[in-house]
């Protein structure tokens, strides 16, 4: 009698609408499952958009870009920033990281808040020449900061840039 009782269900048309409703529902759930994702995402976005605008004001706001001189063939290693006497950041290069720089890419090093007026920052960077000579060089500067954010670009190079490895300049 069980036999029987399976065939009669699984031969029974109630079935075949029972799986179509099921795979129009996933349709419909997936569909709205990807609207959610895209919702989260965008709100995300947002989220971080007014983190940023929290910590780090516009009138406060400075940030640092590093680039590599034009045709340099030293190998950078690392770059450590202090400001007013405090550490503000430090990074070391990766090969993928200073091919980029090399090819003229920017790296954006440090984003932070500072009040208005004068400040000092101290550039520390570590490498190697191509015969194998170490480097290691630091540059201090003065730089104002104004009620407008502050935008500068640091630029490193091996012996022979001028008088010092390290410039800095506003952008």
């Amino acid at each position: 009698m069980r036999n029987s009782l399976l065939l009669v269900l699984i031969g029974s048309p109630l079935l075949g609408a029972a799986e179509d409703l099921s795979g129009d529902s996933m349709r419909s759930l997936d569909g709205q499952v990807q609207e959610i994702k895209s919702d989260v995402l965008s709100i995300a976005s947002e989220l971080n958009t007014l983190e940023e605008r929290l910590l780090f004001p516009s009138h406060t706001q400075v940030s640092l870009f590093v680039s590599l001189a034009e045709n340099e063939d030293f190998r950078l290693d690392a770059v450590q920033l202090e400001i007013d006497g405090e550490l503000a950041t430090h990074h070391i290069y990766s090969f993928k990281e200073l091919d980029a720089l090399k090819g003229g890419g920017v790296q954006k090093i440090y984003t932070g808040n500072l009040t208005t007026g004068d400040h000092e920052l101290n550039v520390t960077m570590i490498g190697k020449l191509k015969n194998g000579k170490d480097i290691n060089e630091s540059g201090s500067f003065v730089f104002n900061k104004g009620v407008k954010p502050k935008v500068m670009g640091i630029t490193l190079a091996g012996p022979g840039f001028g008088t010092d490895g390290i410039s800095l300049g506003d952008w």
